[in-house]
């Protein structure tokens, strides 16, 4: 099962963040165009300004020559204002104007420039930003037309102090929202995923929980508590038809199996029709197998011997599975062992497990040619707990090994003995129930190693079982 994710892995919380970015980025390219043309705005309004006051004084020094420009210099700075004026000549010596002197400007004549100046606010001198022309005169002279933009510079400066924090500002408050609204949908998302794992690990009768808001959330609730019940429905329906092909079924071939053996034993035990009727003693024990196998994996699909959990030694397990094989393998001349192993405790079903480790090893000693072995272990380690059988047999391609847990599936092509194909199927229905797996891979250096790996919240193990089991 896949662990919860966490807040930052969870759809919602990327949808906010995506969308708190593109609004991030277009708020900043929105307030950096706004600044951008009102700055070029402002710089035209100015520039126009500067143009006709040139214009102007240029007209004065056309008509009433350098004397005219210095009186219509001297007439415009009587007012406090704006507009900035210096005339000197090719030396920069001062002739007229509001400016004290001639500022260090760099640029051409004719170019738009901007430069530093001193000029006294409320009694004290203060460093502001102007924006001018410098145009030539006739003669040699200089003038310098310019405007105070200190304030619109304020301004500028503030616009983009702010902006950052004001970026920053939306990416904080857009990052909280997703994580309120991912937790939201997380706990949301976590109830249904609960109930389901309740519901995958056998209790047909959970249901997802409604908040009573109407919202997608409750509406996804409620359709699949509707396929539950139409799915309990259904199980329900199954095992009545189970329980009774149970009752009408099994009795039945008992009661056939009892007849058999009451008539070989009146017939004579060298005799050709004791013989058939051994053979069909046979075959019913193996319709009987069939369908009791058949029984215990529904029963173990649904869930139903949960009661049967309780805490078990793996290890004692094993020895009485390989204690029941011993004869059929020395039958077949087949070495049988369990390894050496400290003991191994988890929780689980004790009949089950051994149903399952008996399939395991039965199957290792149909298929191991006389003279191989087959070895058996319980060992700890550092994902939980393992149950092996290995043997040296034939194994089973790689290819084919998806496929051999389904039920009456036989690879006839490499193992053609008898058997209903139901016994892989049953191991694998059994790990399912206690939350392992069943892992088939290869047995170094020849043959097929089944491997039962429960997860370490089966472990019920003793204080020290780990570290000598490990060992």
């Amino acid at each position: 099962m896949r662990t919860k994710p966490s807040l930052f892995q969870t759809q919602a919380f990327r949808i906010v963040l995506v969308y708190v970015l593109l609004f991030a980025f277009s708020v900043t390219a929105l307030l950096f165009f706004t600044y951008w043309n009102t700055r070029r705005t402002l710089d035209d309004q100015t520039d126009q300004i500067i143009e006709a006051e040139i214009t102007g004084l240029q007209e004065e020094y056309r008509h009433f020559g350098l004397p005219g420009v210095v009186e219509a210099v001297r007439s415009r700075t009587l007012h406090q204002g704006q507009s900035l004026y210096v005339l000197s000549d090719e030396s920069h010596h001062y002739l007229a104007g509001n400016l004290n002197s001639w500022p260090p400007l760099s640029g051409s004549l004719g170019e738009t420039v901007e430069f530093d100046f001193e000029r006294p606010v409320d009694g004290k001198l203060e460093t502001r930003l102007a924006r001018g022309r410098v145009y030539a005169l006739p003669g040699d002279y200089l003038l310098l037309v310019a405007q105070d933009v200190h304030d619109r510079y304020l301004t500028e400066r503030m616009f983009t102090t702010t902006l950052p924090w004001t970026v920053l500002l939306i990416l904080l408050l857009g990052t909280a929202g997703g994580a309120l609204i991912g937790r939201n949908m997380l706990r949301r998302l976590d109830t249904i995923n609960r109930t389901s794992g309740e519901i995958i690990a056998g209790d047909l009768t959970r249901r997802i929980p409604l908040n009573g808001s109407g919202d997608e959330f409750d509406v996804l609730a409620e359709n699949l508590n509707r396929m539950l019940d139409r799915i309990e429905r259904l199980m329900k329906g199954l095992r009545e038809v189970t329980d009774s092909v149970a009752h009408d079924l099994r009795t039945p071939l008992n009661r056939l199996r009892n007849r058999l053996e009451e008539s070989a034993a009146r017939l004579s035990a060298s005799g050709a029709q004791a013989g058939e009727i051994e053979r069909a003693i046979a075959e019913t024990d193996q319709l009987i197998g069939t369908f009791n196998a058949l029984l215990l994996i529904a029963e173990t699909d649904a869930g139903t011997t949960r009661a049967a959990m309780s805490t078990l030694d793996l290890v004692e397990v094993a020895a009485d599975v390989v204690e029941l094989y011993e004869p059929l393998a020395e039958e077949k001349h087949v070495g049988l062992a369990l390894l050496p192993s400290a003991p191994v405790t988890i929780e689980g079903n004790r009949s089950l497990i051994a149903q399952a480790l008996a399939n395991l090893v039965d199957n290792a000693i149909k298929y191991t040619p006389a003279g191989g072995k087959v070895r058996i272990r319980a060992s700890v380690t550092g994902q939980g707990v393992e149950l092996s059988v290995a043997d040296s047999g034939p194994g089973i391609p790689e290819a084919d090994r998806s496929r051999v847990t389904e039920r009456f599936v036989r690879l006839e092509a490499s193992r053609n003995s008898p058997g209903t194909g139901l016994g892989l199927s049953l191991v694998a229905a059994v790990a399912h129930f206690h939350n392992a797996e069943l892992v088939l891979e290869d047995n170094v250096p020849t043959g097929l190693k089944a491997v039962l790996r429960f997860s370490r919240a089966a472990m019920r193990a003793q204080p020290g079982t780990l570290k000598s089991a490990a060992e």
